[in-house]
């Protein structure tokens, strides 16, 4: 062997050795666009944003996350996961309430009776994870919950009996209120303070939590008991979701279940919220209108009942298999 093919040898080995030791490559940092179902800095949006803050924090240098804007400025926030799905957005924050026209099962997520841990062991999830998948979406996490929904009016009510209420809707409680008697139409968020303080509805439904403090002005009264919950989730682009490495998923599902943890039902910081909430309600003159007896029991049961009717007829056979889950 000559000096110089002995010289190229050595090179040759040396820098295989050198490669051998050296730390696995790492996937470049990716930086997911993001958006709102609502106004960015709104009450329920700020929910998202700091779904969006932590990841940001904890993922410098393997994924961030962009957030582009909210609805309505930036569209319908019935179309915000139709479009993410399609790839315009990589991830949304959003509730059930406005990814209905993609998935039909959706309104199942808020009529949970079983913790969110519970429904990632029994399959609930799972069985959503599914049918979101065959659509172009991957479930994250519910990132929060804002407690029960109430309906809220500016005159006082005897009983469950909504005849006579033009009240604004989203399809959360559509069939709820118009099954006891009430005329519905749908508006923005933004709409709903006009539409309260000139008479064009009576009422709106919306959770004590997320609420707009404005609101206080044209709401004398909020009815007990509550109904639904009211959640809001993180769902990703399937295709992007797909694309990311492990690291990069493990980050955002630890995040997204993190936040999930937090917003059970039962937890202390939903119920100290909703606490203090009602309590300044209070202090600004609002009155509650609570039903007893048979009154509760009928309202109850209506939002039960027409709620998951919805569903069964959309879904028959999803929704049938989802209320054995969901439900208790």
């Amino acid at each position: 062997m000559t000096r110089t093919a002995f010289t190229g040898t050595a090179t040759l080995a040396m820098a295989l050795a050198a490669f051998a030791l050296a730390p696995p490559a790492t996937a470049a940092e990716v930086t997911l666009n993001g958006a709102s179902c609502f106004p960015i800095g709104s009450p329920v949006s700020k929910p998202f944003e700091a779904v969006v803050d932590e990841v940001n924090k904890r993922g410098k240098g393997v994924v961030q996350i962009k957030l582009v804007g909210g609805a309505p400025a930036i569209g319908s926030p019935f179309t915000l996961t139709q479009k993410m799905a399609k790839g315009a957005y990589d991830v949304v924050g959003c509730t059930e309430a406005y990814f209905g026209n993609v998935l039909p099962e959706a309104p199942v997520l808020r009529f949970a009776e079983k913790p969110y841990a519970e429904l990632r062991r029994n399959g609930g999830l799972d069985y959503m994870q599914k049918l979101m998948n065959a659509k172009g979406i991957h479930f994250l996490a519910r990132h929060h919950d804002f407690g029960p929904f109430h309906l809220w009016l500016s005159q006082p009510i005897a009983g469950p009996d909504l005849n006579g209420l033009h009240l604004r809707v989203s399809p959360v409680y559509t069939a709820f209120f118009t099954s006891l008697g009430a005329t519905v139409q749908t508006s923005n968020i933004a709409q709903v303070y006009t539409y309260m303080e000139n008479g064009t509805v009576q009422g709106y439904g919306w959770p004590a939590l997320g609420w707009p403090p404005p609101w206080i002005k044209v709401t004398k009264y909020r009815v007990e008991p509550g109904f639904y919950n009211s959640t809001l989730h993180t769902l990703v682009n399937k295709k992007k979701w797909d694309s990311l490495d492990a690291a990069q998923q493990k980050l955002l599902s630890e995040v997204g279940l993190e936040f999930e943890a937090r917003s059970e039902p039962n937890s202390d910081e939903l119920q100290s919220g909703l606490k203090k909430q009602k309590a300044w309600m209070a202090d600004e003159g609002m009155q509650t209108i609570t039903f007893e007896g048979a009154a509760a029991d009928k309202w109850s049961a209506a939002a039960v009942a027409e709620g998951w009717r919805e569903v069964l007829e959309r879904s028959p056979e999803h929704g049938a298999k989802l209320q054995a889950l969901f439900a208790k």
